[in-house]
């Protein structure tokens, strides 16, 4: 072998170990496996992979079967953002309830718990958790999974969640740094700009990250947005000032960096794909995730040829590549030990805590007296418009916990101008429980809410969203959230009236 072929060997295999990508299927893909042995390191799960932990659990060894040293990596936020049970709705309530009872003993047991969940699946590296400030209410990307609106509530709790799920030997990943919070756009639709004086951004975006980086967060992924006190050209994750100048110089962070979805519009319909993911390692990205939407053979070997291209040409220096590629091996390494020597004593399974605090996120408004529901009721849901982050096809609401515990109750879903009306008519004279999900944020709701209410003020109202609205309703129940677990404490709370 010439001299000439072993380095181009090794960039190869470097520029495959900086990729995440996903893949179709619950069951490895032939190129999946062939990749692995030329130098991909990291593989991403999604919905589509997944029927049950069982099977998540066989698909992983499967790929390790042809790499011990595997990152597996999954968005397994618990609550609105769930992967490993995106079918039935997560056992776990997302961060915003956490933030809500404001128990960091409780924050930590329940990302320990769910840790110990994915590690038992074969899952390495969790996108996970949010760090962001939710200061824009009308957020329409982060909302409910942040801790809340206060930085130091937010910042306890990242640092709560990263020491949890890190003792079950998976590797958190605090994102989307410096923060996206403050937004008003969603980063997988365009590219969001948030203009922050320097003071605003070090005292409320970036406490959060700094305490994640103490509690010894493995990976940091960065953020889609433009920052213009930072980089008025380039957004977080293609600039050298943010990545490298900010997060490795002043903040001191020497973990990984991974980026978030490469292929949403934010990057790819401004930089192009390609170009945007040689950019992002110029930068001080190490790894790169793409496989949201982007899920083939294809695709990771355009990628790889682009970077492989980058180099060559000088945009991009080998060293910075190599250096990346060896980052992304050192966490795939790490975790490899933790999985063959796990935690001494091991954690114990608790089943019962994301349920436990779900109930403790529940408040109860009482706006008029009302009696216990004992018959049967018509829930009406308003749905939005899906936030692509969390995906259209996970169930929320209580329409079925409510069936469950008053047999023959009906349940409908409105959207739009007359879904109020609607609504009524449907219901047909029965007692109402209204769901609503960040009702502040919909006018069409809010008005629908009206109609309802202005025809039967005894309606019970759950607000499943970020409850940013007054209280109104006969009983107005708020749940921080919209996980499975949250319908069953909140189905709770209207039966107990």
């Amino acid at each position: 072998m010439t001299a000439t072929t072993t380095g181009t060997d090794t960039l190869t295999r470097d520029a495959l170990a900086v990729l995440q990508p996903g893949f179709t299927g619950t069951t490895p893909p032939d190129w999946v496996r062939r990749r692995l042995g030329e130098g991909l390191v990291s593989v991403a799960l999604f919905g589509r992979n997944i029927v049950d932990a069982e099977q998540v659990a066989a698909l992983t060894a499967a790929l390790r079967a042809e790499r011990d040293e595997l990152l597996v990596a999954i968005d397994e936020e618990g609550g609105d953002v769930t992967r490993l049970e995106v079918r039935t709705g997560s056992s776990f309530p997302g961060a915003h309830a956490l933030g809500a009872v404001d128990d960091v003993t409780l924050t930590r047991d329940v990302a320990a718990e769910l840790g110990r969940r994915l590690a038992a699946c074969g899952v390495s590296l969790n996108w996970a958790p949010s760090a962001d400030v939710n200061a824009n209410p009308d957020n329409p990307v982060i909302g409910v999974r942040s801790f809340g609106a206060d930085t130091d509530l937010v910042a306890r709790h990242t640092a709560a969640y990263v020491e949890g799920m890190q003792a079950a030997g998976v590797a958190a990943c605090t994102k989307h740094f410096p923060g996206h919070g403050d937004t008003s756009v969603d980063s997988h639709h365009a590219l969001p700009q948030i203009d922050l004086d320097t003071t605003t951004l070090h005292e409320r975006e970036l406490r959060p990250f700094r305490a994640a980086i103490e509690a010894g967060t493995r990976a940091v992924m960065s953020a889609h947005i433009r920052v213009p006190v930072l980089d008025p050209d380039r957004p977080a994750t293609l600039s050298r000032r943010i990545l490298t100048g900010l997060l490795r110089g002043e903040l001191g962070y020497d973990g990984l960096i991974v980026t978030d979805g490469m292929e949403m519009q934010a990057i790819s319909g401004t930089y192009g794909l390609e170009h945007g993911v040689v950019l992002a390692i110029a930068a001080g990205a190490d790894a790169i995730c793409v496989g949201g939407g982007l899920c083939d053979e294809n695709t990771v070997l355009s990628l790889r040829d682009a970077l492989v291209g980058a180099v060559r040409s000088g945009e991009l220096a080998e060293e910075r590549l190599a250096d990346a590629a060896a980052r992304v091996r050192a966490l795939a390494a790490w975790t490899a030990d933790a999985r063959r020597s796990p935690a001494a004593p091991p954690l114990e399974p608790r089943p019962d805590i994301g349920l436990t605090a779900a109930r403790r996120a529940v408040t109860v408004t009482r706006t008029r007296p009302t009696a216990p529901l004992t018959a049967p009721v018509f829930v009406a849901t308003f749905t939005p418009a899906a936030n692509i982050a969390v995906g259209d096809e996970t169930p929320w609401g209580v329409g079925a916990e409510l069936q469950r515990r008053l047999p023959g109750t009906e349940v409908g879903r409105f959207s739009g101008p007359d879904a109020g009306a609607e609504a009524l008519k449907a219901a047909a004279g029965r007692r109402i429980v209204a769901v609503v999900r960040d009702e502040h944020r919909h006018g069409w709701m809010r008005r629908a809410l009206d109609t309802l209410l202005g025809a039967a003020p005894d309606t019970v109202v759950v607000e499943m969203g970020i409850p940013q609205s007054a209280p109104r309703g006969a009983l107005h129940i708020t749940t921080h959230g919209a996980a499975r677990v949250c319908g069953v404490a909140a189905a709770d709370a209207i039966v107990a009236g």
